[in-house]
């Protein structure tokens, strides 16, 4: 059952210490959504339907392109592990609540530089590629490779922010 906590016009401390997209308050400048997951399964059914229609709305009430939606693990990658490798990005982007990366490879050196234009944070390398891979390839291991690159580079060239976080 979806309630409020805090009314979405008003601050709250929900996200905590984090940036994206050149954002560095990001409880100032978001709607939190808390959801009930240990991590360890995944959302059940009627939570993700309830989080859809939630999730709509908001995006409708705010005018919130659907590349604004993002974890806490994308804008705080080196503290936040959540909603975790169990949620499912896909499904909110397949509904355009969300964003999915188109596949492709590029060169590892491409990967840091795309993270930044899509609105990651400054982080190390490896927080970034646990927080990137959390969301779109929570199954993959290892160092860097040229898929993360790939989805990197895809999601900077389809939805940049300039210089002062701004969608470009």
């Amino acid at each position: 059952m979806a309630e409020a906590l805090v009314p979405e016009a008003s601050r709250a401390w929900h996200a905590g210490a984090g940036a994206w997209a050149g954002v560095t308050d990001v409880n100032s400048a978001s709607i939190g959504i808390e959801l009930a997951n240990t991590g360890r399964q995944p959302f059940a059914e009627p939570q993700m339907a309830a989080l859809e229609v939630l999730l709509a709305g908001i995006l409708q009430r705010w005018g919130i392109p659907a590349h604004r939606v993002i974890a806490h693990s994308d804008m705080a990658p080196s503290r936040k592990r959540d909603p975790g490798a169990k949620f499912d990005w896909r499904r909110l982007a397949v509904q355009g609540l969300s964003v999915w990366p188109e596949a492709g490879e590029a060169d590892v050196a491409a990967f840091l530089p795309a993270l930044s234009q899509f609105g990651y944070p400054k982080a190390t390398e490896a927080d970034l590629l646990a927080g990137f891979r959390l969301r779109f390839r929570p199954m993959a291991r290892g160092p860097l490779d040229r898929v993360d690159a790939g989805l990197a580079f895809d999601l900077a060239a389809r939805f940049p922010v300039d210089a002062a976080g701004r969608s470009a």
